[in-house]
């Protein structure tokens, strides 16, 4: 007798079988885009922050996941009107799977938060709030929204009220702009970075250390959003397959994030002359949010109206954040998930597709979808300002000064996440105070020690092993540089250190220290742009070359320097020549000039 085949199989459990398959792949999409928000987040943020941001992102995942599955779950399915069952008293494998889908969307909208309080919120205080996000915000949020019988629901208040209920497929505003909310407050109640803002009101700008990290973040979550939308549409109901539906939401989805980025690009260069990078890649990503409640019904039209308006509107959103209401959002999560969200949720009667329409009156459509937003809002404006509010008042919301300008990797983590480069330069903005960058610790700082030019080997270099210089380069004993210990400091363009070292070694000179600096001399200003807003930086990138000697004349190792770092531009450093008291060689004891 042969084994049934899948042709043969009941088309219920077949179907069964293939939902749960393919949620569980979304799921995993869904998963994977806390790797596109850690390099986004990462990317924005000083770089004496990076570490911090990420470890966020892995607790965000860790703590709340376990939360929801333990009180989360629960609380969402009864504030949708379906009894207290939380995903631990589940029994088969689709209630199971069930609890995971739901869960990848709640920590989608917990770790939105970590990217508006970077910088100064103490990690305490950000995974207990998560903890509380987890097990009743966002859960009250979904359950109120996504079952019929919740408020918003079809048949709860707003249903009754409209004769149709709120609307978000994806989680437009049901997870973004209500994490983009969250976030907003939580930043409000926290107060501005140190250095964000002078005196007399005016904006610093804080560029965060690589625009690298942030567009790969971008592109890594704009693929996990296929699963976000594109996902929640193709599924079987009934031994049908919801192809009309899911060709139309991938449609849109894609419509709408090409616009976003073009939008946000167009009204940067707009306002400024100038294309600007994070802003393309931030409006991407509001366009995704603002299609996301209403991929299954809009127009083709309208994801490009949606899109585009969730992209132009960035810019400004910030902008007003940033200098009418002085709230630190580092990475502009609110008009990227919070106003984009809102704004695709309330176009819905406005770009609906008249199939979907049916005999729906686009104005209780209207008035189902604002009603959602508002009870949205203030349930997460109140939650959220409650908790941050509480632990600001025991002293628990935010690091030390100190510690925020040490930096959050050290004082809370006790890493680096550059170990191997030097301290953070200097930036000025247009007519404010210097604040602190992250212009020396980046990774594309390592190019300050790389020299560019060949490897020298021991022919080159002719040291004994950190110790005295061979006889054949020593001269007569003494009489040179009058008998005395002299230093020689240098400080060159980054590029010009390979020629400075290869010159070094030719003139008998080989030993020496390299460390990055920044300077101001007579080199001009830099102006740099982070989202549209122009800063100056006036303090340089440099090497600092400390050469000691002792029978080599110094002024040999000047002209070798001299000559090695010179361009003739305004930059190529300048050369001093120190007299040194004494020396001593820690290994021998030496003294003097036999130390050197």
């Amino acid at each position: 007798m042969t084994d049934p085949t899948i042709l043969q199989t009941d088309p219920a459990v077949l179907e069964t079988a293939l939902n749960n398959t393919w949620i569980l792949v979304v799921s995993f999409l869904i998963f994977f885009m806390h790797a596109g928000f850690a390099m986004l987040e990462a990317g924005q943020v000083r770089s004496k922050n990076v570490a911090n941001q990420l470890t966020k992102n892995l607790l965000t995942w860790s703590v709340g996941v376990t939360v929801f599955f333990l009180i989360g779950a629960g609380v969402d399915s009864l504030v949708g009107g379906a009894g207290f069952s939380p995903a631990f008293a589940a029994e088969s494998a689709s209630d199971w799977i069930g609890w995971l889908y739901g869960a990848v969307f709640a920590m989608t909208a917990a770790t939105i938060v970590s990217g508006a309080v970077a910088g100064r919120a103490k990690l305490r205080a950000y995974v207990g709030y998560t903890f509380l996000l987890a097990a009743v915000i966002y859960p009250v949020v979904s359950g109120m929204s996504w079952y019929g019988a919740g408020l918003l629901g079809a048949d709860g208040l707003v249903g009754s009220l409209f004769g149709v209920g709120f609307d978000d497929f994806a989680g437009g505003t049901v997870v973004h702009a209500m994490g983009g909310i969250a976030g907003l407050t939580a930043a409000w109640v926290l107060g501005p970075r140190i250095g964000r803002y002078n005196e007399d009101g005016s904006a610093n700008v804080i560029p965060g250390h690589s625009l690298t990290f942030a567009v790969l973040g971008t592109l890594m979550l704009a693929f996990g959003w296929y699963g976000f939308n594109v996902g929640t549409s193709a599924v079987m109901s009934e031994g049908a397959f919801l192809g009309d539906q899911l060709g139309r939401v991938a449609m849109n989805t894609t419509i709408a994030m090409a616009s976003g980025a073009m939008g946000a690009g167009l009204l940067a260069w707009s306002r400024t002359g100038k294309v600007d990078t994070l802003y393309v890649a931030n409006g991407l990503l509001a366009g995704l949010v603002g299609i996301t409640a209403i991929p299954h019904a809009s127009t083709w039209w309208g994801a490009f109206l949606v899109g585009g308006l969730s992209g132009a509107q960035l810019p400004i959103v910030f902008n007003f954040v940033e200098k009418r209401l002085k709230i630190d959002d580092v990475c502009a999560v609110f008009p990227v998930h919070g106003t984009a969200g809102i704004l695709g949720t309330l176009l819905l009667p406005v770009v609906v597709a008249p199939s979907y329409l049916g005999g729906t009156s686009r104005v209780n459509m209207f008035l189902a979808q604002l009603s959602g937003v508002l009870i949205i809002a203030v349930w997460t404006i109140a939650t959220t300002a409650i908790i941050w509010g509480a632990f600001k008042a025991v002293g628990q919301a935010r690091v030390t000064s100190q510690h925020e300008q040490d930096g959050l990797d050290v004082s809370e983590h006790g890493v680096e996440t550059y170990p191997e480069f030097g301290d953070e330069g200097t930036a000025v903005t247009d007519g404010g105070p210097e604040f602190r960058t992250d212009g020396g610790t980046d990774a594309e700082d390592s190019e300050l020690l790389t020299d560019g030019g060949r490897t020298m080997d021991d022919a080159d270099i002719r040291t004994d092993g950190g110790s005295d210089m061979d006889d054949d380069i020593r001269t007569d004993g003494g009489e040179t540089n009058d008998g005395e210990i002299k230093m020689v400091v240098a400080v060159v363009r980054p590029d010009k250190l390979g020629e400075v070292k290869q010159a070094l070694a030719e003139t008998g000179a080989p030993s020496l220290t390299v460390t990055n600096v920044s300077g101001r001399g007579s080199q001009p200003a830099k102006k740099g742009q982070w989202r549209g807003e122009q800063y100056t930086v006036d303090l340089h990138q440099k090497v600092k070359i400390e050469c000691v000697v002792a029978d080599i004349p110094a002024e040999d190792v000047v002209d070798a320097i001299s000559e090695a770092a010179h361009t003739g531009e305004p930059g190529d450093g300048k050369i001093f020549v120190l007299d040194v008291e004494e020396a001593y060689q820690v290994r021998t004891g030496k003294e003097g000039p036999e130390a050197v």
